[in-house]
């Protein structure tokens, strides 16, 4: 069975798109935990992160990195928090959380409401700092 993150590399569901190859894709949270939180994934749906072959796996952190860089100046946030749970989306994914405290990153805080053309432009200055 397809995960939303598999119908949304498929184009089925939209999404605010940051940066993409041919093995992986970031794009912006729905529910995000602050301004610019960021989801990347493997374009292949495995639903455990350490199943991922290790090249992959290798691969999907330096994928990650480089869009870590680009969401840290695109934000102006003090760091970039990095969070791999595993068990809302039977995909693998990391999150990439601009963060200026470590209450910034708490998971039981309240999700952001952004507006579509606020997400737009945040997926923009994103892709414009990679």
């Amino acid at each position: 069975m397809e995960s939303i993150f598999t119908k949304i590399i498929n184009g089925s569901i939209p999404a605010y798109k940051v940066a993409e190859d041919d093995r992986f894709l970031a794009f912006l949270d729905i529910s995000p935990l602050q301004k610019g939180h960021t989801l990347v994934v493997p374009k292949q749906q495995i639903d455990y992160i350490f199943n991922l072959e290790d090249t992959l796996l290798a691969d999907l952190h330096l994928f990650t990195k480089k869009v870590a860089l680009a969401v840290e100046k695109a934000t102006g946030a003090a760091r970039i928090g990095v969070a791999v749970i595993g068990f809302e989306v039977p995909h693998a994914h990391i999150h990439l959380i601009p963060i200026n405290n470590l209450d910034d990153m708490n998971f039981a805080n309240p999700k952001l409401k952004i507006a579509p053309d606020e997400m737009e432009s945040l997926a923009q200055k994103i892709q414009n700092n990679l």
